[in-house]
């Protein structure tokens, strides 16, 4: 018989405990860290959805390959495993570790771009835009037409429109396009899936205009999984095979190990041509290390390997997915308006509809992050305006597409319990959801401003 519920596939072995605090206590911590969660310190927070970046638990395997860690500072065996199972996976000839995904953006778009260049993407996320930017080059969003529709109920939503991308490549001229860069799922656009039959599109555009073609990797497995589950002819691959078909269409790929590696820090960059390889090769050993470690403790390199093959066990993708749909659904019938269906890592709540009364330049979403904070210990990050936002010449704010607020959870670390207590908390949200105000900045940085920013309430 097959049974409803779906349950963690995995015993827990060791616990971190949960400081409980009062709603009181959280008034002040959330004043003294100047209304920013980036601030808190993490032993004032009860349910930490800020990121899935870095927040997985290890398995026991993971802990036991850790104790073979292989120290050597060139050619150790560790190298030697994390190398094996990402050619494997990705197919590509030439890998690079680095200590996280944003070392390998800096690397390759530092490479890559400078005044005039352009990089095209289903939807940056902040650090690749930060990356692309701080060289002068042009980051441009092309997200489906669809992803704009917040309860529009569309299987990948985090597609690359197509259209777009050839228009953009006529406008500016091939010669110009540094890079197209695919992000699977897509991040900013929602924690959305992106479909092999999108990627086969993109990749065969790349390919006919001779423009480099990179996935952002970071969250693959998940990305199979709705692939495998939504998408016509993939129902009899494994969720390797599948990641395995994408990478087979593009030129090299980003991975932050962060995420779907199941690891607590490292990533990659893995490439097909020798010669940007080689380029890239020599910003490496002059900012993140020598070409067999990249910034990475043995140990953490042996973690990464195994977290490679973990995580596209199909039990626990089910469960992965599943359980993240579990807030959704339950939020969503609430009333929260929230992007349909949801994501893979993920729950984005539209903050501007849930907070009408709060005008853009006041930050709904950042309301949203504190008020959650507030009156129920969790925290989590605004993607909307204070993350995205710019200002025009005369320093008014041109806010960002959407207002979101990202509920980002963790790997193997939260049970159903927790989640329960999530969407208790909303019910506090939904009946005082009138009274809530906006906030403003006093004191930013002009790079990824929200990590560091200081509000004030109104």
């Amino acid at each position: 018989m097959k049974y409803k519920t779906i349950f963690e596939p995995f015993k827990i072995k060791s616990v971190e405990p949960i400081r409980v605090t009062t709603e009181h206590q959280r008034e002040r911590y959330l004043k003294r860290a100047h209304y920013n969660p980036f601030l808190l310190h993490s032993d004032d927070v009860l349910i930490d959805l800020l990121t899935d970046s870095g927040t997985s638990a290890m398995s026991a395997a993971q802990w036991s390959a850790m104790m073979s860690g292989d120290e050597s500072y060139a050619g150790a065996k560790s190298w030697l495993r994390l190398e094996a199972e990402i050619h494997d996976l990705t197919g590509y000839p030439h890998i690079l570790p680095t200590h996280q995904g944003r070392a390998a953006e800096r690397i390759l778009y530092g490479y890559l771009g400078g005044k005039g260049k352009i990089f095209i993407s289903n939807t940056h996320f902040d650090t690749t835009r930060a990356n692309i930017e701080f060289t002068d080059a042009t980051a441009i969003d092309i997200p489906m037409p669809e992803s704009s529709m917040v309860t529009f109920d569309q299987p990948f939503k985090g597609d690359m429109d197509t259209a777009k991308l050839e228009s953009h490549i006529k406008t500016h001229g091939s010669q110009n396009i540094a890079a197209v860069i695919l992000t699977v799922t897509n991040n900013s656009g929602g924690g959305q899936p992106v479909s092999m039959h999108n990627a086969r599109m993109v990749s065969a555009i790349c390919k006919k205009n001779k423009i480099l073609f990179i996935i952002d990797c970071c969250r693959i497995a998940e990305n199979s999984y709705f692939i495998r589950n939504r998408e016509v002819g993939f129902k009899s691959k494994t969720y390797r095979k599948i990641a395995q078909e994408m990478f087979a269409l593009a030129d090299g790929c980003i991975m932050s190990a962060k995420k779907d590696a199941l690891a607590n820090i490292g990533g990659f960059l893995a490439l097909r041509n020798h010669k940007l390889a080689q380029a890239c090769t020599n910003l490496l050993i002059i900012t993140e290390g020598f070409v067999t470690y990249g910034g990475l403790a043995g140990r953490d390199m042996d973690a990464i390997a195994i977290g490679l093959r973990e995580v596209f066990d199909p039990d626990y993708l089910h469960y992965r997915i599943r359980s993240t749909a579990y807030l959704g659904e339950h939020l969503f019938s609430k009333g929260i308006p929230l992007i349909m269906p949801p994501g893979g890592h993920a729950i984005y709540i539209d903050a501007a509809k849930l907070y009408p009364q709060i005008p853009l330049h006041e930050y709904p979403g950042q309301a949203l992050v504190c008020e959650l904070y507030i009156k129920g210990g969790i925290r989590c990050v605004e993607i909307g305006s204070v993350m995205f936002g710019k200002y025009d010449k005369r320093g008014k704010l041109i806010p960002a597409p959407k207002e979101l607020v990202r509920l980002a959870i963790p790997r193997r670390v939260y049970t159903q319990s927790h989640i329960d207590y999530v969407i208790e908390v909303f019910d506090e949200i939904i009946r005082t959801k009138q009274e809530v105000r906006g906030l403003r900045i006093t004191h930013e940085l002009e790079a990824l401003r929200h990590f560091t920013a200081h509000f004030e309430k109104l």
